[in-house]
């Protein structure tokens, strides 16, 4: 063979062999790809839910409705850290406070609720009962005791929204009164006056704020007691509660019988009455707005304010601007003719939770909503969604929450966040809040003081179909009745009369219905 052909063979050789040992290098090559997603598929495989669901380790995705206090829908900080320690995926619907009930409504009626539906108080959720005798919510009672922080919650507040014994919510904690009084403490420094602790020593502060100058300017220009159109949340129903009154019903003779119905009632209206013919409160309360009653204390018109004690920030704030030298106190305690202290109670709780069967179709997926409520009672997560985050919205100082100076990013970031919360401080260990202001500071104290002199409300964990379908159209004639009968316009045997009306009109199914379910 020629040199020259034994050069064209070995060329030959050598590119047989590249081509070869390229494709030798092709196939190793895919078998490794092929053995990696092989891998990969056995690793998804071995994640996957056994019925073929997503894998555990993916975001648990669910959709919940809340009502929304501030003007615009908060942003997403701290939603996104909720759902990532939390490792769900939530859709919020926010809906305007104002609306919140008619959008409820019609979800519910079009059946499309989400998966976790807020009740914004104790008549929304009586209005829900007969859905929830008819089996369309969940009840929740028997899984508690599977989540570690869902069972701390208190058993007095979760029975006040048991069904036939059975219980559908979750709650969102309030404390059971914040009710006392706000005055202006230099107006009693100035007249010699303390505290009232007896309904007399209000009576003769609220005289002394009208008939002795307490601003000491030699003018008639000021009176005691600033109250709006409210028999619950205005003064009458705290001033009440120290006669003795019972809180919305009580036990007489044996049986549950309304508040208007107890003397105590009587002896409150003549108190009221006497007040307004004296020109200790202002004369037209019964069509005052509780922005025009706030505003005659923060002006300088008024010297107490009754209602909750909270209220003394933000009446302060306004008032300072007004009169850089005004001074504000806060107190609850005083006592009735009969020597004893009481204040009437709410159940213990604001928004309530519930998990619509529409919705939430699976005990599965139920088990997952609630996991991620029971996590929101964790208190690094707890203090998330009430506080926000620490460093940029809150620092903690003396043990509690301060929160940052700048309100607006607050209420823009964080402040929405705290109508999904659970529980309250107590069960879920979230920061109680720090105030420099020191009435404030005093009215957080007494909320808890108020807890040791309770009266509560005997009907809450009972139904009345007359009372949810018709109540508040009833309510209004005792409310008007005891208008007139402190305006001086009708006369005891005039308010009996109404409560005779009341009763003929539906109040003693009312009061057969209380009665039949205790």
């Amino acid at each position: 063979m020629s040199h020259f052909k034994k050069v064209i063979a070995f060329m030959l050789f050598m590119l047989l062999l590249i081509v070869a040992v390229a494709c030798n290098s092709s196939e190793s090559g895919g078998e490794e790809e092929n053995q990696s997603d092989d891998n990969n598929s056995n690793s998804n495989e071995e994640t996957a839910d056994s019925d073929g669901g997503e894998s555990s380790d993916e975001p648990f995705s669910f959709s919940l409705m809340a009502n929304l206090h501030t003007p615009e829908v908060p942003e997403e900080k701290v939603l996104e850290e909720i759902e990532g320690i939390t490792n769900t995926d939530v859709e919020i619907q926010w809906v305007p406070d104002n609306n919140y009930e008619d959008r409820l409504n019609t979800a519910f009626a079009t059946n499309s609720l989400p998966d976790a539906v807020f009740l914004k108080n104790q008549t929304t959720f009586i209005q829900f009962r007969d859905a929830i005798e008819d089996d369309q919510f969940w009840e929740i009672g028997p899984y508690l005791d599977e989540f570690e922080n869902l069972q701390k919650l208190k058993d007095n507040v979760l029975d006040n929204t048991r069904v036939n014994g059975n219980l559908y919510t979750l709650y969102q904690g309030r404390p059971l009164s914040r009710q006392g009084m706000i005055y202006r403490k230099d107006w009693a420094d100035n007249l010699g006056l303390e505290a009232p602790t007896t309904t007399e020593e209000f009576m003769e502060m609220a005289r002394a704020f009208t008939e002795d100058d307490p601003d000491g300017n030699g003018e008639n220009d000021t009176f005691g007691v600033t109250d709006r159109s409210d028999l619950i949340y205005g003064a009458f129903k705290t001033v009440s509660s120290w006669f003795g009154t019972p809180n919305y019903w009580g036990e007489k003779d044996g049986q549950l019988l309304p508040e208007f119905m107890f003397d105590e009632y009587v002896q409150t209206m003549d108190f009221f009455r006497e007040m307004h013919e004296n020109g200790y409160i202002n004369q037209d309360f019964p069509v005052t707005s509780k922005v025009d009653q706030q505003e005659f204390i923060k002006n300088g018109s008024a010297g107490i304010y009754v209602g909750s004690m909270g209220d003394v920030i933000s009446l302060y704030n306004d008032a300072v601007a007004i009169n850089p030298d005004v001074e504000y106190d806060v107190h609850n305690y005083v006592e009735g003719p009969d020597g004893e202290f009481g204040v009437w109670a709410i159940p213990g709780f604001g928004n309530l939770v519930m998990f619509p069967k529409s919705s939430v179709e699976t005990e599965e997926d139920l088990k997952k909503i609630l996991g991620f409520f029971d996590s929101l009672m964790a208190p690094e997560v707890a203090n998330l969604s009430y506080w926000g985050l620490e460093g940029e919205h809150y620092e903690v100082v003396d043990g509690s929450a301060k929160v940052t100076d700048d309100q607006a990013k607050f209420d823009r970031e964080v402040k929405p966040y705290q109508a999904i919360g659970i529980g309250e401080p107590e069960t879920n260990g979230r920061y109680e809040g720090f105030f420099e202001y020191e009435p404030k500071a005093k009215s957080e104290e007494l909320f808890k003081d108020n807890e040791n002199y309770l009266i509560e409300d005997p009907t809450v964990p009972l139904y009345s179909e007359t009372y949810v379908q018709d109540g508040a159209r009833l309510q209004q004639i005792i409310t008007d009745a005891t208008y007139q009968y402190i305006l001086g316009q009708t006369d005891l045997e005039g308010f009996e009369a109404a409560i005779e009306d009341w009763k003929s009109q539906g109040g003693e199914d009312i009061i057969e219905e209380f009665n039949a379910s205790e």
